[in-house]
């Protein structure tokens, strides 16, 4: 009996973002700089919580986890990304390749558990706010934390191995920056169908359900905060969210793009394009923007700087 499922080729050769030679230079030195705010952002964002007793929050934990999250996405992807601007040939290996497929997935599938658990306890506190303390204790918020883990390592475990099956016995390069499910499949000698299936439906199923349940959170919120008859009420309801919901819009914009169009439409440019904005520009995006439009963390953070001035 053959052993078709067995990897033959153990080495892929990512070919990048461009082939480019003039572009090589300016792309190392602007996503060198994208890494390094994103290293900046989201360790402080992580320090800040930790250090600050006002942040000692459910909320801040979620925020503190999306924030380890988002740091080690763009560390997955990024050192290979940088290399491939400073080398002709960058290859991966495969057990390389099998680590960087699983920490892309159980990272994304964090991304969607966090932006969920997150968009309840935005609900809780603004539709229940007398009952908060009582439902959103520490310990159901670390319970929410290690569940979302476990579901996206499960997740990551499934899709790493049913793909790692299957056998890449012909060309060996991906036409990508980084190992991607899709990319792969289109280099294996075997039969793809139900890995095809089973990323359309688990991805699908997973984008789509998260995203509702997120939807129904924030028409309870609107329908709430529109029946407060202070202005400023509202306002500061809505400040509380509106950080929240911008991540949820960046995230599910070019994630749907990505997984959920028809695969006659599939364009590697386009391809390529969207995984940069969710894998680079992202992880960047998501402390600043909760530096900016979050008050508590504004004052939080010019309250430790006044102290560190204090103390020179």
């Amino acid at each position: 009996m053959k052993e078709e499922n067995r990897t033959t080729s153990t080495i892929f050769i990512l070919l990048g973002l461009t082939d480019d030679a003039r572009l090589q230079a300016p792309l190392f030195v602007l996503f060198l700089l994208i890494y390094i705010i994103t290293l900046v952002g989201n360790i402080g964002i992580m320090t800040l919580i930790r250090i600050s007793p006002r942040l000692q929050t459910p909320m801040y934990l979620l925020l503190s986890n999306l924030s380890f999250v988002d740091l080690c996405y763009s560390s997955n992807i990024m050192p290979k990304l940088l290399a491939s601007f400073l080398s002709e040939r960058n290859s991966i290996s495969l057990p390389e390749c099998e680590i960087q497929l699983f920490l892309f997935f159980c990272m994304g599938s964090l991304d969607v558990f966090l932006l969920v658990a997150m968009s309840y306890d935005r609900y809780i506190a603004i539709c229940k706010p007398l009952l908060y303390t009582v439902i959103m204790t520490q310990q159901y918020c670390v319970s929410l934390v290690l569940g979302a883990y476990l579901l996206a390592m499960s997740n990551a475990m499934a899709h790493t191995i049913c793909t790692f099956r299957l056998s890449f016995c012909g060309e060996n390069e991906i036409t990508h920056f980084y190992c991607d499910i899709l990319p792969l499949l289109k280099l294996s000698c075997t039969d793809t169908s139900i890995n095809e299936a089973l990323l359309f439906f688990v991805a699908g199923s997973l984008l789509l359900a998260s995203l509702f349940l997120i939807l129904i959170s924030y028409a309870y919120i609107i329908s709430t905060i529109l029946m407060i008859h202070s202005s400023e009420g509202r306002l500061k309801a809505f400040s509380t969210c509106s950080s929240h919901f911008s991540c949820v819009l960046l995230f599910y914009g070019t994630s749907i793009f990505m997984y959920l169009k028809p695969s006659s439409s599939s364009s590697l440019a386009q391809d390529r394009v969207a995984s940069v904005f969710y894998t680079v520009v992202i992880p960047m995006l998501n402390p600043l923007i909760y530096s900016l439009r979050n008050q508590e963390v504004k004052e939080a953070l010019k309250k430790v700087a006044g102290k560190a001035g204090v103390c020179r």
